[in-house]
């Protein structure tokens, strides 16, 4: 499953309303991008690794906390750049805030010799699915219908 990502759209219910957790790529590509930037947690599955296995891994890699409980397979669906994602649906409320995540090394600025170090996610939020479609990078929203129908057939 190399060059295939994986990852979990968490949900809860806050006063009546439908939410889901969404998180903001980190690195100086994504700082000033906003509406249509926010995404599920997700990253590639290893050689070997399952998609459940992987999506659960790179959730507490980009979240700094470990999911319990069984996912809900939403499917997967091609993003605009190609790559393939595989997503699961999990219920559970967490401190958005709070999260802390992995970090990565790249050059920058571009062929400058310097190597700084980024987090892969600099923010994580909750989102009404209202406020999900207009932030949600584009090629993930197909998701959030998905979550709709999978909590109308019952969680």
């Amino acid at each position: 499953m190399t060059g295939q990502s994986a990852g979990i759209l968490l949900y809860r219910r806050s006063a009546g309303a439908l939410q889901v957790l969404l998180v903001h790529p980190g690195g100086p590509l994504w700082r000033r991008r906003d509406r249509g930037a926010w995404q599920i947690p997700k990253g590639l599955i290893a050689p070997g690794e399952s998609a459940e296995d992987a999506a659960r891994r790179e959730a507490r890699e980009e979240l700094g906390v470990a999911l319990e409980g069984p996912l809900a397979a939403l499917g997967q669906l091609r993003q605009a750049g190609g790559k393939m994602v595989h997503a699961f649906a999990l219920g559970q409320d967490i401190e958005a805030a709070a999260i802390v995540s992995n970090c990565f090394e790249l050059e920058w600025p571009p062929k400058s010799g310097r190597r700084q170090s980024f987090p892969e996610v600099d923010a994580a939020r909750w989102f009404t699915m209202a406020e999900a479609d207009t932030m949600m990078l584009p090629s993930q929203r197909p998701f959030l219908d998905r979550l709709s129908e999978f909590l109308v057939k019952g969680d």
